[in-house]
């Protein structure tokens, strides 16, 4: 078994950490880090349980330390939970000497720090070495994408595969639980929809075009189209809906589309890793799908699905559809935990 362990582990993609990683065949939950407030005290007694499921008993009695490196212990890899001004300042100390798989946003643009959803680019976990070496570091970081852009860019990649894209157009409905437990106060959600997300129009448009370009001699050079996002928080728990707006340089035919969607796999399905969905994105005929209530958990949260898939009457050789991603699993700490597999099983 591999030792691993949560920084910011009281929060909620840290508490989705723990709950993905109860049982989980080939990683073991040792440690448990938070800030200087619950340190030194059970994680049971620290930690307010945000998620429908209950806390595991595994973890109640695991005594939370400082997220510190030297108080982490025997771990092999760590999981990042941090808010991304905490991330920058200490992630890069944890990589000294451990793995790093973070959820964070603060190390995600670096060039020499692997960004990868690995059914679109597991070849840039071929950074790694470049980043060791420039860093003198004997661990290293790894990050997963902006939750909207993992589900974005996985309906993406198989079109891009096959065809040329010329420009994309996304507005995304995002669910509350992406900003935190306590991020939007309820007075400022209820009966609303907040049309700005700081930050995340730009992460979106950047991710996107970094995560489906190529690694050329240790430098990422980004895809060559145009994205162009508008994000708002909407009076959703979970599950992250955004509608999609595709135009392509050459013609198509809409069901060799959805063939590509609906089969798409990648390298965590071939190696048949733990935390991967079967299939990574699932097309629905219905024309009222998807629906966060409804498609969220699908496959664990793993999945991303789609709907009202259709040509574009209005512009020539353009689709739209609708997809919806669990923002917490997929777009999260299931993010973070596929990449660890992928590690644990190539390097």
């Amino acid at each position: 078994m591999v030792n691993v362990g949560v920084l910011g582990a009281t929060g909620m993609v840290g508490q989705r950490f723990i709950e993905m990683l109860e049982n989980h065949p080939e990683f073991e939950l040792t440690t448990l880090a938070a800030s200087s407030r619950s340190a030194g005290k059970p994680y049971g007694e620290v930690a307010n349980w945000y998620l429908d499921s209950e806390m595991p008993e595994s973890v109640r009695d695991i005594e939370v330390v400082e997220t510190d490196p030297a108080g982490v212990g025997d771990v092999d890899i760590l999981f990042s939970a941090l808010p991304a001004d905490v991330a920058r300042k200490v992630e890069p100390k944890f990589a000294e000497k451990y793995i790093v798989a973070s959820n964070a946003s603060a190390m995600r643009m670096e060039p020499d720090v692997p960004l990868v959803i690995p059914e679109v680019n597991p070849e840039f976990l071929d950074l790694i070495e470049v980043q060791q070496r420039r860093r003198g570091w004997d661990g290293f970081i790894v990050t997963n994408p902006n939750c909207s852009t993992i589900a974005l860019t996985l309906t993406l990649k198989p079109i891009y595969d096959s065809h040329t894209i010329k420009r994309v157009y996304v507005s995304t409905m995002q669910a509350v639980s992406g900003a935190g437990y306590s991020g939007v106060p309820s007075m400022a959600i209820m009966d609303n929809i907040v049309p700005y997300i700081g930050g995340e129009e730009e992460k979106i448009e950047t991710e996107t075009l970094h995560l489906l370009g190529e690694l050329d001699d240790g430098v990422v050079k980004p895809a060559n189209f145009g994205v162009s996002a508008s994000c708002h928080r909407v009076p959703v728990l979970d599950g992250h809906t955004e509608a999609v707006f595709v135009e392509l340089d050459d013609e198509f035919e809409i069901e060799d589309i959805k063939e590509a969607m609906d089969g798409f796999q990648g390298l965590p399905q071939k190696l048949g890793l733990y935390s991967a969905p079967e299939k990574p994105v699932v097309v629905l005929d219905e024309e009222n799908r998807p629906q966060p209530r409804m498609d969220r958990n699908r496959d664990g949260g793993m999945s991303v699905t789609v709907g009202r898939l259709r040509e574009d009457a209005a512009f020539s050789n353009s689709l739209r559809y609708v997809l919806v991603g669990h923002n917490t699993v997929r777009g999260a700490a299931g993010a973070s935990i596929l990449n660890a597999e992928l590690i644990n099983e190539i390097l």
